[in-house]
């Protein structure tokens, strides 16, 4: 009673007929505290623009490496150099530097393995009894050896001779390294043995730089396995010597194809450079043929990748290879080429797959941004899907919808985070997340739809999605229960993003935003206020509400129909209905009102109409009486309770 009168007061209405509200429970929302000012706790500056833009001044070092290792597969082991020429482009100089030595993942007193729960997980098992890490040795700055170093778990302090100098100063720092191969490396790295050899799966396999930027200074946290990587971009030349038997492939330019390749595996190889079709370069049947091989004991091949941020290889006796050309843009190519053994061929399997990569890079590029890496690699093996520049590792024994889904995903993070370089060890979400949204797109749109799900209810995982025991989004993945890092890290900012683009913003307007955060942080480090305040700023929408609710907090949507009414009792002359928002979270109000004869009427409402208060009231017009009211009746938003969405006439 004490609702209607005060509804009755705030729309000057003296002669109403309340129709039977709905059991109502206690409203959490704040307004002021969900369209509160403060969002932002910084201002632009001039490294980081309020606009969303890098700064006039934003800078980021630089790091080239000239990597040359040998593949001894008696022992599984890797040994090599790498020479690092780093550059400091920061406003200070620099007396020390890190790197990454994420091959210490597997030593037996590694925080990450001291951390991997007894329950099965992603990372590794607590039973194992794998000895890896690194042994490195003849460590040099600038041609002085021996310099002073400190490793503690997965990182490495190198203290430089001399300090390099801010904007623009150079230091070359090289060392030898060692590890041995772990069968099973965190779902990153891997070997897989099959019937006609072992497969290697290389990844993380050389010490690398550490990021020093002007959020943190330096990101030196420590690798245990859910977080995964911020990198300095850069050029990158290899030199990989494997057994002659072996083909190698890697995530990069093949600078000496005529050495490598059999005379008639260059010539096909070769074709499939100019061919939209695809080309088997390397057939099942040849695979046990030693003349598909060179007549030799080792062979070193050679590739170069530039302005990316990590390389990755696979080596294999077993891979049957085919390739075809990818069409980036107007007059720019690369080559799409897929390596998997015959165990991974036939039955709508590996041998779609070059197919599977050349279609989602194609859509990635035309949609988003050109892919920027000559070639685009895809590898079967025991890794279940795992992305680097211009390499992917899937599951061997994928195939269909499956492994077009973990193909698709896996290349479709060459945008995010190989083109934009967010932080993956602290916001996972920048990285899946955003990932998830767009492999949804070029799902829908591949081959006619051919592995597209529609759902019915586009809200069938709010509960999952929205459960209150969840972390924020915003958490980063070491911060989170490994069973909520799907939810977190990739499935509920692809939803959150979907939800803008469809129903907030609108899909042009949004995706014109999109490309041009891609445009604006395309090879370069964004934070999330980075992408937070370009798409406010391109787009024109206040959307503090929905960051703070879907990723900095974990809110929940709750709205709810409060009552309905007709205006002096006479449905003549129009109905009035009021929604309450009784969660944290708002969202813009979508109703259908259907009248005994079956007319529907939507009525849309900006979410503006929460920014000062908990409940609302609207005129309908109509001239029947209201048999039916119903909120959100697309499914379309996070409702955590459905059930007070609906009102029934009782008459």
């Amino acid at each position: 009673m004490k609702r209607i009168f005060r509804n009755l007061l705030l729309l000057g209405l003296s002669a109403t007929f309340v129709l039977p509200a709905l059991a109502q429970k206690n409203s959490e929302y704040s307004y002021y505290e969900a369209f509160g000012p403060n969002f932002y706790t910084f201002n632009g500056n001039e490294y980081r623009s309020a606009s969303g833009k890098p700064g006039p001044a934003y800078w980021q070092n630089a790091a080239n490496y000239t990597i040359k290792a040998t593949l001894d597969d008696k022992s599984d082991k890797i040994h090599g150099n790498v020479e690092l020429v780093y550059t400091n482009n920061s406003p200070e100089d620099l007396n020390f530097v890190w790197f990454q030595l994420d091959q210490n993942l597997f030593k037996s007193d590694a925080r990450g393995q001291v951390t991997i729960p007894i329950t099965e997980s992603r990372y590794g098992s607590s039973s194992s009894t794998f000895e890896g890490g690194y042994k490195l040795s003849n460590i040099q700055a600038d041609g002085i050896s021996n310099v002073k170093n400190s490793i503690s778990d997965t990182r490495m302090r190198i203290e430089l001779p001399t300090p390099v100098k801010a904007k623009g100063g150079k230091v070359t720092i090289s060392m030898d390294f060692e590890f041995t191969i772990p069968e099973y490396g965190a779902d990153r790295t891997g070997i897989l043995s099959g019937k006609n050899g072992k497969i290697y799966a290389v990844a993380q396999w050389y010490p690398r730089v550490c990021v020093f930027d002007d959020i943190l200074g330096w990101n030196n946290t420590p690798y245990t396995g859910p977080g995964e990587f911020y990198l300095e971009y850069g050029d990158f030349n290899v030199e990989i010597t494997a057994p002659a038997d072996h083909i190698v492939v890697f995530g990069g330019e093949l600078l000496n194809p005529s050495e490598v390749w059999t005379a008639k595996q260059l010539e096909r190889y070769n074709l499939a450079h100019t061919s939209n079709e695809t080309i088997t370069i390397r057939s099942a049947k040849e695979v046990n043929d030693k003349t598909s091989r060179p007549n030799k004991k080792q062979l070193t091949w050679k590739f170069k990748l530039n302005n990316a941020h990590d390389v990755a290889w696979a080596s294999s006796p077993a891979f049957i290879i085919d390739g075809a050309k990818i069409n980036i843009g107007p007059g720019k190519t690369a080559l799409a080429l897929s390596a998997y053994p015959v165990e991974s061929n036939g039955g709508n399997a590996w041998e779609r797959s070059t197919e599977y990569t050349k279609a989602s890079i194609e859509h990635y590029s035309k949609k988003w941004y050109e892919y920027p890496y000559p070639v685009a690699v895809n590898v079967a093996s025991n890794v279940g899907g795992m992305e680097y520049p211009a390499i992917s590792f899937c599951g061997y024994n994928a195939k269909a919808a499956n492994l077009w889904g973990v193909t698709d995903h896996e290349f479709g993070h060459n945008w995010f985070p190989m083109i934009v370089g967010s932080n993956e060890r602290l916001h996972g979400w920048m990285d899946e997340g955003f990932n998830t949204f767009i492999n949804s797109i070029s799902t829908e749109a591949f081959n006619k739809g051919e592995y597209n799900i529609k759902f019915g209810n586009k809200n069938s995982l709010t509960k999952a999605l929205f459960n209150p025991s969840l972390e924020p989004v915003i958490s980063s993945p070491q911060n989170m229960k490994e069973k909520n890092i799907g939810y977190l890290v990739y499935y509920k900012p692809a939803y959150a993003l979907q939800l803008l683009r469809d129903e907030i913003i609108g899909r042009e307007r949004f995706d014109k935003a999109f490309r041009q955060y891609i445009s604006n942080w395309a090879f370069k480090h964004p934070i999330p206020t980075d992408f937070f305040r370009t798409i406010e700023n391109e787009t024109g929408e206040n959307l503090n509400w929905f960051w703070r609710g879907m990723f900095q907090n974990n809110w929940q949507m709750d709205q709810a129909i409060s009552e309905v009414r007709y205006i002096e009792l006479d449905p003549k002359k129009g109905a009035l209905i009021t929604i309450e928002n009784l969660g944290k979270l708002p969202m813009p109000i979508e109703v259908e009102v259907t009248t005994v004869t079956g007319k529907k009427q939507i009525i849309k409402l900006p979410v503006e109409i929460w920014e000062r208060n908990k409940f609302w009231t609207f005129k309908v017009e109509t001239s029947e009486q209201i048999t039916e009211v119903r909120l959100d009746p697309r499914n379309v938003y996070p409702d955590i309770d459905p059930e007070n969405n609906i009102w029934k006439s009782t008459k």
